[in-house]
């Protein structure tokens, strides 16, 4: 008997005009773990999103949320924060987040406690009374969170949840996502900030171009692409750097450069060359990143590395 997961894709696909947002996509999103789509700007992740949620409706394949095709119903079980936030500006923000918790079916005792808690694990205590046009970005994008969470769904869809947060408020965002994997549920949020998700998902799918390029447990294929990407940490004429051939500069900074070995590249012989050129305080061979494994996947000339960082 095959494994119902709470969410599967088969062969999907959507297109606006000629534009081929989504194209043949599909991925699984196992039970109680963190799944990561990740990709650029204009990837199709928000679209493939919003098919999951159903806002909008493929035009091919499958979409299931615990074994039954996605519809009105099926929102009901997920938890779902857009990339463009939904609150209303003039609305207080006390009453917004009951009256979005009892469309989800709270009663508004419980709803109230509910946002009590939340409210005080923000920061936030003294907001009930403000309004959504008052807070700042990231203010309203903890009260949109709030929103998101407060019916405690099994099923949870964050698209760009990170958006517009400063690095305390993001840190605290991740404990929770955390926590809420600890307690069995199913997380999926989309980002293409790639180096914010490394040590959170257990399962990624790599979307580039309305496709997905790559898709698995993360420490499995971080393990298949191997140990070939060098950290070096010198002082000294950096230069030496630029004349190595068979690799590649993935990430460079005063005194230190991220490289990775191409056509089996010794690196022996590049700590050789870098000894010889400055002094060496860190060189350590390592698994690449998901940006390096991103770019090795697509080719590098098929993505604009700003869009990944």
């Amino acid at each position: 008997m095959s494994t119902i997961h709470p969410i599967s894709i088969r062969d999907v696909s959507k297109s606006f005009g000629k534009t081929h947002a989504v194209q043949n996509v599909s991925f699984d999103v196992p039970e109680g773990r963190i799944f990561g789509l990740l990709g650029p700007n204009g990837a199709g992740k928000t679209t493939t999103i919003r098919m999951i949620n159903y806002i909008i409706q493929r035009d091919s394949g499958s979409i299931r949320i615990r074994g039954e095709e996605v519809g009105p119903e099926s929102q009901r079980l997920i938890g779902y924060m857009p990339e463009e936030r939904g609150l209303y500006k003039k609305m207080k923000i006390g009453e917004q987040l009951i009256y979005l918790a009892r469309l989800k079916g709270m009663g508004k005792e419980e709803a109230k406690e509910r946002i009590r808690y939340w409210l005080e694990r923000f920061d936030a205590s003294d907001w009930h009374q403000k309004t959504v046009g008052e807070l700042s970005k990231g203010m309203s994008q903890k009260i949109q969170f709030i929103s998101t969470i407060l019916h405690d769904p099994d099923i949870f869809i964050f698209d760009e949840p990170f958006s517009g947060l400063d690095p305390i408020n993001s840190e605290l965002l991740k404990e929770i996502i955390l926590e809420f994997r600890s307690r069995g549920k199913t997380i999926l949020f989309s980002t293409h900030r790639m180096e914010q998700v490394e040590q959170m998902c257990d399962d990624i799918c790599l979307f580039n171009r309305g496709r997905v390029v790559l898709t698995g447990n993360l420490r499995e294929i971080k393990k298949r692409f191997g140990e070939n990407t060098v950290l070096l940490e010198y002082d000294g004429d950096g230069s030496f750097v630029d004349a190595l051939e068979g690799v590649r500069i993935n990430n460079r900074s005063t005194n230190f450069a991220e490289i990775r070995l191409l056509e089996e590249q010794d690196p022996q012989e590049l700590l050789r060359t870098a000894m010889a050129h400055a002094r060496i305080h860190k060189f350590e061979l390592v698994e690449p990143s998901l940006t390096e494994i991103f770019i090795s996947t697509v080719g590098e000339d098929q993505v604009r590395k700003e869009e990944l960082v």
